[in-house]
């Protein structure tokens, strides 16, 4: 899908003096009539020549206003985005640190389990992506901002632990996930691990419209068997709930995985991985100043010339 989008969309105001500029042009273009009419007879010019004599300079007005309209689209950093072979990505792993991620349906637990698979998803990756790390509950923590060291990066998801507190923000966690990599010129994605259902912190419907925004894919991996899991120490079974997860991955673009076991966790990190498709974006900003600052010179060169004098 390509659309377009603008870093500083407060320069398009400057579309508005269009209309302004065509006022002008014509009210210039009748004094300059009402002046030449004064040395010569255009009625009697036109009779002899079956024509217009004074040009409306139709030709200097459409320069003069696709100049304007190249720079209010470079001033405001016009970018052109469209779904194509990206060889590179930045990945932010966001790893939900509930307590329902101690859940027993895999071993030892939900959470240990998808450390490890992350591990193995940073060692098949390219040395040429950047790896971020962030955990969540009913707050998110950045445990690692963009870094090319995997070693490191491995050692923080080894640091991860369940939080005391309760509840689900998986809003923030995009929201936070999808700011890490706002300095990334790379192809973006964030792979959301979780079991649980978005219970607090932000919309769910304003972060995946924040992280469409930025131009972020969300990958999606849902984590629990079909007969779920039970808590230590408790008899409360926790199950997996799937609709949050599949509306997150599809409406970014990205792609939801199941993981009922560790073997089809594993095979979602390794899918991720082997994505080659993505949103990729050109920058216009350049091409626009280049190709109006041609135009510049060829209207001062117009009306220097053709256009410097009445026709």
């Amino acid at each position: 899908m390509a659309e377009v989008t603008f870093a500083s969309p407060e320069y398009l105001w400057l579309l508005f003096v269009i209309p302004i500029i065509i006022i002008i042009h014509f009210l210039a273009l009748k004094s300059t009539k009402r002046r030449a009419m004064r040395f010569a007879n255009f009625e009697a010019i036109e009779r002899i020549t079956g024509g217009e004599v004074l040009s409306k300079n139709l030709s200097l007005l459409f320069v003069r206003v696709l100049i304007l309209i190249l720079l209010a689209f470079a001033l405001a950093g016009t970018t052109y985005w469209y779904t194509g072979q990206a060889s590179n990505f930045d990945f932010v792993l966001a790893i939900d640190a509930s307590n329902s991620m101690l859940a027993d349906d895999f071993a030892p637990n939900r959470l240990e389990s998808a450390k490890e698979a992350a591990k193995l998803f940073i060692d098949t990756i390219s040395h040429t992506n950047k790896i971020a790390v962030t955990s969540f509950s009913s707050t998110v923590n950045v445990n690692q901002a963009l870094t090319e060291d995997f070693l490191l990066a491995k050692q923080v998801l080894n640091d991860i632990k369940t939080a005391t507190t309760g509840g689900t923000a998986l809003g923030d966690a995009i929201i936070t996930s999808t700011n890490l990599l706002l300095q990334s010129n790379r192809s973006r994605a964030v792979i959301l691990l979780t079991d649980g259902q978005s219970n607090t912190g932000s919309n769910i419907e304003d972060a995946i419209e924040y992280a469409n925004l930025k131009l972020t894919s969300i990958y999606t991996i849902g984590i629990g068997t079909e007969e779920g899991g039970v808590l230590p120490e408790t008899d409360i079974v926790l199950k997996l709930d799937e609709e949050t997860l599949k509306i997150i991955s599809l409406s970014t673009e990205g792609a939801y995985f199941k993981a009922a076991d560790k073997e089809s966790l594993k095979q979602a990190y390794q899918k991720i991985a082997s994505v080659t498709e993505s949103r990729i974006g050109r920058n216009l900003t350049l091409p626009f100043m280049l190709i109006a600052l041609i135009l510049l010179i060829g209207e001062w060169v117009m009306f220097n010339t053709k256009y410097r004098t009445i026709p």
